[in-house]
């Protein structure tokens, strides 16, 4: 399946879920050229570059033959506008992948690109203001504490992971709240 892109329609994110859906309805049609970001800075980067790879041939495989790998580095704005992007496909994984950072730059240059937006990104990669909201909203998630270096220093490793367990019980899932660069 091809997917047809209405011109001067995707011209935001916002519509970018639209545009999917459309397919060939009448007016002018357009397949866009696409852009699959990946690699970047993160901790991540190689994994995005096995997701770009992967990304990049299934679009090929689908029929769509105008698209280009772009390994994302301090160019990527030079990148995107030498290769006439005109929607990138996110696979970068990570911080300035899946932070909101990128998706703030694209927003930037009025290039739309698949996945969340802005806001959606930075909270989801913000574990702990993610578990708060859905708490808030009452959407159902797992019990979770929140440990500092600040705890551990204080009360020691064995004492505060044998207060997690006792509040968040077994099994249970170590996490960093947010990802730093390598």
């Amino acid at each position: 399946m091809i997917i047809i892109f209405l011109q001067g329609f995707c011209i935001s994110s916002k519509n970018i879920i639209k545009c999917i859906s459309l397919g060939i309805s009448g007016g002018v049609n357009k397949i866009l050229r696409i852009g699959v970001l990946c690699g970047g800075r993160s901790a991540e980067r190689e994994v995005s570059l096995r997701s770009g790879a992967a990304v990049y041939e299934a679009l090929l495989a689908a029929g769509y033959t105008d698209v280009v790998k772009i390994d994302v580095g301090m160019d990527l704005v030079e990148q995107l506008k030498g290769n006439k992007i005109e929607l990138a496909f996110l696979a970068l994984h990570g911080k300035y992948g899946e932070d909101g950072t990128i998706q703030g730059l694209l927003e930037m240059l009025d290039l739309p690109y698949t996945g969340s937006g802005v806001l959606a990104s930075a909270l989801a990669i913000n574990k702990i203001a993610t578990k708060k909201i859905f708490n808030m909203e009452g959407i159902p998630t797992p019990k979770f504490t929140v440990v500092t270096k600040g705890d551990i220093a204080h009360k020691g490793f064995e004492e505060i992971a044998l207060q997690v367990v006792e509040y968040v019980g077994i099994p249970a899932v170590v996490k960093a709240n947010t990802q730093d660069l390598p």
